[in-house]
């Protein structure tokens, strides 16, 4: 948001000579009224009418008369805000009090008065010393109050984006302008939300761990958020994932549309969404404990390096990512194989195997440890694929930088995604041969006389039968669906926010 203050002191936000803040801002005896505000602001009504009118000129740059959609995007474009915290349509239709699509001068009046007054409330709220300002400590206490953690170095950031002259402080004016343009509720949990933004992505194979989730009270809104959209990505790219499991467990010469001819042949339309279920059931519990473990990790890896735990580097958490990713595989892998049993078994009268009949089978033909064949390729695929996805998104995000933002600032939510898609397709590339490897291992039987003797022997075996190129079947389908599984997981979970109050 820090992108936005300069340019707010020429629509209106007037400065004023200092003055110390005790002076103009004390508690507030009995209800808060615009008599408060004005205090706290050391305006007149005059000059506030005089403010709130240039406001509205600023947008209303056609002089029509009133603001539409269009016009309110263009303000806020002007005063330079990122594009991730506009609120054109939220703040059109807060103002728009007789719904019809245009904003008067009159209502945008009542909306500045409806929004001081509840800015002021909240800053009477968080400045419990009663000194006309907000300190550091006392914006860090109603975080706290509020189920939000921060360290240090983010409270500096949080203040250094309100505190205008940097003199260590917030005073009233500065939060008034730092949140007059935000349409929702001014509580402390979405004020936070205004300042930091979260992102989840799931591209099917892999689910990215989010920064600053774990400092927020609601944690367990962003999992539920973040499985909608796995299960939407999931199975909305299910007959990818389907076509891929069949040509990676062919060891004669596979092609694309026989396979696909073959599953539409013996299993229907369905077919092509069989071990969906099972696939989209481990999306949370696979979140789950990829995160809890992550943060744990975070924290004695920040001790042992006497670092803190939300600063301990990019090996920091490549490690952490890596062994929570392992850990969480593996809780979640008698699943995994369980599914790729289930989309690779014959169908019988064009009906798949029932999963509580082939989870029997396998248990009581195979035993138990049957259930982790092929773990051993998964994990050692884990490490590799975040190194060279995380070196791929830093390299091309500062491309970006260069060839197409040219200011040196920060990529938007679209180039990032577009950054993480192509990063994630080149790690996946370059660990595929072990997910062969793994596939392989986990759909065939262990009690038969073929079966493979362990990850060498799936290797040696694929080698002098099918040579190299039997290492990437089902390379193709696999990243056909990296871009729409991307996509999807992105816009199901932006509107799962919305939906949450996040």
């Amino acid at each position: 948001m820090s992108g936005a203050k300069p340019a707010a002191d020429h629509v209106g936000f007037p400065t004023t000579a200092a003055k110390p803040v005790a002076d103009s801002v004390k508690k507030a005896p009995g209800p808060i009224t615009m008599d408060h505000v004005l205090l706290a602001l050391r305006e007149t009504k005059e000059e506030r009418e005089l403010r709130i009118r240039s406001l509205f000129n600023f947008f209303d740059a056609a002089n029509l008369g009133y603001l539409d959609y269009a016009q309110i995007e263009a303000g806020l474009s002007a005063l330079q805000i990122p594009g991730e915290y506009k609120y054109a349509k939220d703040l059109l239709k807060v103002c728009d009090a007789d719904r019809d699509g245009r904003v008067n001068y009159h209502e945008f009046r009542q909306y500045m008065d409806d929004k001081e007054l509840e800015l002021y409330r909240i800053f009477q709220a968080i400045d419990v010393e009663h000194n006309g300002c907000i300190l550091p400590e006392e914006l860090w206490e109603a975080l706290v109050k509020a189920g939000i953690e921060m360290d240090d170095e983010e409270l500096a950031h949080f203040v250094e984006h309100v505190d205008k002259d940097n003199n260590g402080i917030i005073t009233f004016e500065e939060w008034r302008d730092f949140l007059l343009l935000y349409p929702h509720e001014a509580t402390i949990e979405n004020i936070y939300h205004h300042w930091e933004r979260v992102c989840l992505v799931d591209i099917g194979e892999q689910a990215v761990i989010p920064e600053g989730i774990s400092k927020h009270v609601h944690r367990s809104r962003y999992f539920i958020a973040g499985a909608i959209a796995g299960a939407a990505s999931r199975t909305a790219t299910a007959p990818l994932d389907r076509l891929k499991v069949v040509l990676q467990v062919q060891t004669s010469r596979a092609s694309v549309v026989p396979a696909i001819r073959k599953i539409f042949k013996e299993d229907g339309f369905l077919g092509f969404f069989r071990g969906n279920g099972i696939n989209v059931v481990k999306v949370a519990p696979e979140s789950a404990i990829k995160f809890y473990t992550y943060e744990l990790l975070k924290n004695v890896i920040g001790e042992n390096m006497g670092e803190n735990k939300d600063d301990i580097g990019t090996a920091g958490r490549l490690l952490a990512g890596g062994i929570a990713g392992a850990v969480a595989q593996t809780a979640i892998y008698p699943l995994d194989l369980v599914k790729t049993r289930l989309q690779t078994c014959a169908s019988e009268a064009g009906k798949g195997p029932r999963l509580g009949i082939l989870t029997k089978e396998i248990l009581t033909h195979e035993g138990p440890r049957a259930f982790y064949k092929g773990l051993l390729p998964s994990l050692l695929g884990i490490v590799p694929y975040a190194g060279i996805d995380l070196a791929a998104y830093e390299t091309l995000k500062d491309m970006s930088k260069t060839y197409f933002l040219h200011d040196n600032s920060d990529p938007g939510p679209l180039i990032q995604l577009g950054c993480g898609t192509v990063s994630g397709a080149l790690g996946a590339t370059c660990v595929y041969p072990l997910q062969v490897i793994r596939t392989r291992m986990q759909a065939q039987r262990s009690n038969t006389a073929e079966a493979y003797r362990g990850m060498s022997d799936v290797f040696w075996r694929t080698l002098q039968r099918e040579g190299y190129r039997g290492f990437y079947k089902g390379l193709f389908p696999n990243l056909l669906k990296v871009v729409p599984a991307a996509s999807i997981t992105y816009m199901v979970y932006e509107a799962m926010k919305k939906k949450l109050d996040l």
